[in-house]
């Protein structure tokens, strides 16, 4: 809401996708009155966290802040109101369970096969698993190597945090459907951890190229795919013959090639030798930095990722590698997941918007989210229930989960319990229950300080 009134729409847009992906912007912690110095001073702190936010606007906004929570503040009427509440909702139930503490991010949550939810915490490197069914909660630890430094490979990202314990950085999971296995994304390392839900027993895959391994799915023929965000690859791994492939996705820009390659080092020297990255200049399209993002295997087998900076969806070939960029058409493509019938469903972040992409004629079809003011949303992550022709989007500036019916062109809203719920995946049961998790950073930007999984249980539900 503080961004309402940005002078430029295109900086209102960078300032949604740059400066809204943590956390939400309003909350408590956010809101009361600062000055500018002091937002400068958050804005380069950010910047260290991973914002992206280009040092033109870095110079902008601290004002623009300034100016626009003191015209809040005199006017909280200029808000507007909410949407109304849905009929849905009279025969809805919502339950949550805690997970995490005050210090965790509960980033990735998945369903598995065993009826349970399991929940990565991306800075205690810790797995809750949460039976809906008793509401009972285990948690495990990932493992991570004797050697290893806290932080990983990103050491210096966390050092001014209060309370951390990132060796691994738990990211994104994935279910093979041949055995039931759990792979996830230490983003922190080169490595995949593979998770037997039975034995709770972990494998560790190593990776001999890549950087921050990202978002994770598995395809037709149980192979692992991931993005590997800060080095422009999507990595394979294929489990009936161990063998890991790292396929380099295309660069900008010559500067953008060196800049990729030359990421490790620099997390490095900042990690020992405390080399200010945040001090670095950013440009408006985030040249070095076209993060591979979201990622999805439609039903032929076809892999799909989103490149969240360089605004394109590239389709690759699973058994050739190769790939086409498809440019998108809207700021901030995040997550993406495909329909019954093979079209790609994407989150574009900035614009408060969900896109459907059809993959035979590369067309593309906007769906505005439905949150007052209209374009104040963040649509972090969607998926599909296939079954119902139904698209659940994570309302993640809004406090609510969104349910667009395709076939009636219609959205049921959903509000959520508490205020500053910062939803980053969903999961659909095959009755059409709803889980997803409570993933601010840092949890105290929740109302409570306490992060949730959550099951949204709506009227179609088979129950």
């Amino acid at each position: 809401a503080a961004a309402d009134n940005l002078d430029d729409p295109e900086r209102k847009k960078r300032f949604q996708m740059q400066c809204g992906f943590c956390h939400q912007q309003g909350g408590p912690v956010v809101r009361r009155q600062r000055t500018a110095t002091e937002w400068e001073m958050i804005t380069t702190r950010m910047i260290g966290y991973g914002a992206r936010l280009p040092t033109a606007d870095q110079k902008a906004v601290p004002e623009l802040l300034v100016r626009e929570y003191d015209r809040l503040r005199a006017d909280p009427s200029l808000l507007g109101n909410p949407l109304p509440w849905s009929p849905a909702l009279s025969a809805t139930t919502i339950r949550e369970w805690p997970s995490g503490d005050i210090y965790s991010q509960m980033h990735d949550m998945h369903l598995a096969a065993d009826g349970r939810v399991y929940t990565g915490d991306n800075i205690q490197d810790r797995i809750w698993i949460t039976d809906p069914k008793t509401g009972e909660t285990l948690v495990i630890k990932t493992p991570h190597d004797s050697g290893d430094d806290n932080g990983g490979l990103i050491k210096a990202r966390l050092q001014t945090f209060p309370r951390h314990e990132d060796y691994t950085a738990v990211h994104s999971l994935a279910e093979s459907k041949v055995d039931g296995h759990l792979f996830l994304t230490p983003s922190n390392q080169r490595r995949i951890l593979e998770l037997d839900p039975a034995t709770l027993e972990f494998k560790v895959h190593r990776l001999d190229d890549g950087f921050y391994p990202h978002t994770i799915r598995m395809d037709p023929k149980d192979r692992v795919w991931f993005t590997l965000a800060l080095s422009n690859q999507v990595g394979v791994i294929d489990r009936t013959t161990g063998s890991f492939t790292a396929i380099d996705l295309p660069n900008r820009s010559f500067r953008e090639w060196l800049t990729v390659k030359a990421i490790p080092t620099l997390f490095w020297l900042a990690g020992d030798f405390g080399l200010p990255l945040n001090r670095f200049p950013i440009d408006l399209i985030s040249t070095g930095v076209p993060l591979p993002y979201g990622i999805d295997v439609t039903p032929d087998g076809t892999v799909w990722v989103a490149r969240l900076h360089a605004n394109d969806i590239i389709r690759i070939d699973p058994e050739t590698h190769e790939y086409t960029v498809i440019p998108f058409p809207h700021m901030g493509p995040r997550r993406l997941r495909t329909d019954a019938d093979g079209n790609l469903w994407i989150g574009a972040f900035a614009e408060s918007a969900i896109v459907k992409l059809d993959p035979i004629s590369e067309t593309f079809e906007r769906v505005d989210m439905p949150t007052l003011p209209k374009g104040s949303d963040t649509p972090y992550a969607l998926n599909v229930d296939r079954k119902r022709n139904i698209v659940w989007v994570t309302g993640t500036a809004s406090d609510t989960l969104n349910a667009y019916h395709v076939d009636q062109k219609r959205w049921d809203v959903f509000p959520l319990p508490r205020r500053h719920t910062f939803t980053r995946e969903i999961d659909i049961a095959d009755d059409g229950t709803v889980y997803s998790s409570n993933g601010s950073f840092p949890s105290w930007f929740v109302e409570d300080q306490k992060p949730t999984v959550l099951e949204i249980t709506p009227p179609w539900a088979d129950r």
